[in-house]
């Protein structure tokens, strides 16, 4: 048991790498949110030049693997353009929010197409704007079906977010690979005690995740839950009676 324990300057080492891992999860993730928000409408546009747009990133994002696009970001790019390699936190959570915007905006796209159509034809007879009833109809309903699947594509980021160290962030697994080159330095071979400890952190981090996930989604069941009746449907009785005392 004591081989699972590191010592307190090991623990200060991924402490280090645990708050970058953090920081390319968190702008990834804000990223990523408005991308997909964006790039999720668009694919429903009207206008097929946006809607051409929004498939070429989405099929972009989704067909091109994430280490390629981090070397993209962080070598390629400055290298062609003859400018100066920026931050690289910042290059490294551009690549993942781009990766996690191109799924996310189909999830937004399929969570709004199942929205019914009854709602969107009343926000029309409301003479609603389209920008209203997008922000006011369609979206909050759509978004009890968003977040479950996006929770699922944020762990999947923070799992992403371990290639990092392949372009020299010093995350939390590249914290680990200078761990263990300490340990090699000083003869200690069994590296048990750090992976389990690196893979802890990963596993609490990715519950803290969930639990905020289902937290968001318990929210809004109370708050669909708590209005005291659903709207009537287009044809339905309220339809008939308000026909009927015309």
């Amino acid at each position: 048991m004591e081989d699972l324990i590191l010592s307190e300057g090991q623990y200060r080492q991924l402490l280090v790498g645990l708050r970058v891992t953090l920081s390319v999860l968190g702008w990834s993730f804000l990223l990523g949110v408005v991308l997909s928000l964006s790039v999720g409408v668009m694919r429903l546009s009207s206008n097929r030049v946006v809607r051409g747009v929004a498939l070429v990133y989405v099929e972009f994002a989704r067909g091109i693997s994430s280490i390629i696009l981090l070397f993209i970001m962080a070598y390629a790019i400055p290298i062609l353009f003859g400018f100066q390699q920026g931050s690289r936190l910042l290059l490294a959570s551009l690549a993942l929010g781009l990766n996690m915007g191109g799924y996310g905006a189909e999830i937004v796209r399929g969570s709004i197409l199942a929205v019914p159509k009854g709602q969107t034809e009343a926000s029309i007879a409301l003479n609603l704007t389209p920008f209203q009833r997008l922000r006011f109809v369609v979206l909050p309903q759509a978004l009890r079906i968003i977040l479950p699947p996006f929770g699922n594509l944020t762990i999947e980021i923070l799992k992403g977010t371990a290639l990092v160290s392949l372009i020299a962030l010093t995350d939390l697994m590249q914290v680990v690979s200078i761990i263990r080159q300490q340990q090699l330095a000083n003869q200690v071979s069994d590296v048990t005690g750090l992976f389990v400890n690196v893979l802890m952190i990963y596993f609490v981090i990715a519950q803290v995740i969930n639990g905020v996930f289902r937290l968001a989604e318990r929210a809004l069941d109370r708050r669909f839950s708590s209005r005291p009746g659903d709207l009537p449907t287009l044809g339905g009785p309220a339809t008939a009676a308000a026909g009927a005392g015309g």
